[in-house]
């Protein structure tokens, strides 16, 4: 394994499942190193298809991803994959086709674990298996946390924590009122009118497919009324 790869392999050694009562020894890492490579992806392009043969699973380690189904003419955003995400595994470990489609919506790097390579080494190595079994099982958990924390509250709620979870560090969501409707269920005339309130309230300032969040505090203030 080279110096890059050897980099990468160590983010994910340090980052990916429970890392505090699972430690990898140099021998999984390499292990699991064989079991794939690391991608670039640029803005606009697939990681995978709907309906593609699930012959890999992915890790981002930076960069966002867009979970949609449906085409081009009537797609439907279901989920953002941010770093630390798996993407493709159940499919994978199911051997089913993938049901959505994955695109980078920023530079990004991620994990390409090809599935023949990848079953027998979670077999032979349970460390391994049980972080990724950990790293799902959290990721399944948050998603439920999420919905059920939504169950309740307003549409403006429910906006003012969606951008708050998606902003990045300058403040900036790169989602367009159509995807944050489709990612709560919502319609795009509500989302308008929480978006044109929070606005107004000088919480967030709004641009082409993009949200820049001014007041952290006033969006949590929201959220807690």
């Amino acid at each position: 394994m080279d110096n890059k790869n050897a980099q990468h392999f160590a983010w994910l050694a340090s980052t990916f499942g429970r890392t505090d009562y699972l430690p990898l020894r140099p021998s999984d890492i390499e292990a699991l190193a064989g079991t794939g490579d690391v991608i670039e992806k640029y803005p606009g392009t697939h990681l995978f298809r709907s309906g593609q043969e699930s012959q890999s699973a992915y890790v981002i380690e930076a960069g966002q991803v867009e979970l949609y189904r449906g085409d081009s003419a009537n797609r439907r955003v279901i989920g953002r994959a941010h770093p630390g995400s798996v993407l493709g595994d159940i499919a994978m470990f199911r051997d089913e086709l993938y049901n959505s489609s994955a695109r980078a919506v920023s530079p990004v790097t991620a994990f390409r674990f090809d599935r023949a390579k990848l079953m027998p080494v979670l077999m032979q190595r349970p460390v391994l298996t049980l972080r990724w079994l950990v790293a799902g099982l959290t990721q399944l958990e948050s998603t439920q946390r999420r919905v059920l924390g939504l169950m309740h509250r307003t549409v403006r709620e429910q906006v003012s924590e969606l951008l708050l979870d998606e902003a990045d560090k300058r403040g900036e969501v790169h989602l367009s009122q159509a995807s944050i409707a489709d990612l709560l269920g919502a319609s795009r005339q509500t989302v308008n009118e929480a978006l044109g309130e929070l606005r107004d309230a000088g919480t967030i300032s709004t641009g082409y497919r993009m949200i820049r969040v001014e007041d952290k505090l006033g969006l949590d203030r929201i959220i807690g009324s």
